[in-house]
């Protein structure tokens, strides 16, 4: 998989790709602003909470919802944010499969568009994290390398998960003189399995933990 930021020149070759459908009589749920991607939040299928992890364990039975995205080497990916409006509550954005339409490498060579941008009403929105799932399973962050680079980190926290819902959460501590933590959610728990050492966040390459 890999996660793609920057610059959208191109996207999905459709006419009017400037936007994702919504239900009818509402605002599209995703598109490009100036090159970047963004979405509309609040997500109704994801209850808000004051607790992240509350908020961050509801997305990938909702995302694999969502057309293809339990299809494995025949499915799509969705990106999207988890934000705050500053009042200490944290909302999920609806997701976006939006990607560059080039032939992949191969059939599990997946990627979405980090969105930069989430567009709600009701005032400021404040990433906390990106999330994307997989359209297979097992997938781990480990065997998706681009995930981990130091170039795709956009916010303080990457969520990825697989189809059958193997929850992982990268805190990439880009800016910061320590090792880049990487966890799997085990229950109601966070268990650090791997460090990125200081020295290797640009590559991104993990040194495991022992349990």
């Amino acid at each position: 998989m890999r996660l793609l930021r920057g610059l959208i020149v191109l996207c999905w070759g459709l006419v009017g790709c400037a936007s994702g459908p919504g239900p009818a009589g509402e605002p599209a749920n995703y598109g490009l602003k100036d090159g970047l991607v963004w979405v509309r939040g609040p997500w109704e299928a994801i209850k808000p909470s004051r607790d992240p992890d509350e908020v961050i364990d509801q997305l990938c039975p909702a995302v694999m919802e969502l057309p293809g995205a339990r299809f494995g080497d025949y499915g799509r990916e969705y990106c999207g944010l988890v934000y705050s409006l500053g009042d200490g509550t944290y909302y999920a954005s609806y997701p976006s499969p939006l990607a560059n339409p080039k032939p992949r490498r191969s059939s599990r060579d997946k990627a979405c568009y980090v969105p930069q941008l989430v567009v709600d009403q009701r005032g400021a929105p404040a990433p906390l994290a990106d999330y994307h799932g997989h359209p297979w399973s097992p997938s781990s962050m480990l065997d998706s390398k681009e995930d981990l680079l130091g170039a795709t980190q956009v916010f303080s926290i990457r969520i990825q998960f697989d189809k059958v819902c193997h929850l992982q959460k990268l805190i990439p501590y880009l800016k910061e003189d320590r090792p880049g933590e990487l966890y799997e959610r085990r229950g109601k728990s966070w268990k650090l399995i791997g460090l990125i050492k200081p020295e290797n966040k640009a590559s991104g390459r993990v040194t495991p933990v022992n349990e």
